[in-house]
């Protein structure tokens, strides 16, 4: 049986969130700068040079690469020999979320229609669970 403490959970979904939103998976960079380098029309062209410099800022400063940094979704695999100790998986999950948004100054609102009215529906921090 492999005991973890709740903590723990709370901590890498933290650190993971975090990472998401400052830092560009490096085989993604070289695809981009990939497809820059190949890049013939000069808005694309642009277009992948700032996604670059946006990670290059990002990664650099440890902020997030982009304003929008989408909603919060967490799947988890639980092996059958697993315990959790000291705490509530589900709070563990949420409080992980919470301080990497408060943290990491991540947004914490979704627009309700993006095309049309851009309307901001408020939404913060519910369970993710």
């Amino acid at each position: 049986m492999y005991k973890i403490k709740s903590i723990q959970i709370k901590d890498k979904v933290k650190e993971l969130f975090l990472k998401a939103n400052y830092y560009i998976n490096q085989d993604l960079m070289k695809l981009l700068q990939q497809a820059q380098r190949k890049e013939t029309s000069p808005i694309g062209k642009y277009v992948l040079d700032m996604i670059i410099e946006n990670h290059n800022i990002a990664s650099r400063e440890e902020v997030p690469i982009c304003q929008d940094t989408g909603l919060a979704v967490v799947f988890v695999d639980v092996g059958q020999e697993v315990c959790l100790i000291d705490g509530d998986f589900k709070e563990a999950i949420n409080q992980g979320v919470r301080e990497a948004y408060q943290e990491g100054y991540l947004r914490k609102s979704v627009v309700d229609d993006p095309i049309l009215k851009r309307k901001i529906t408020k939404i913060v921090l519910h369970d993710c669970l």
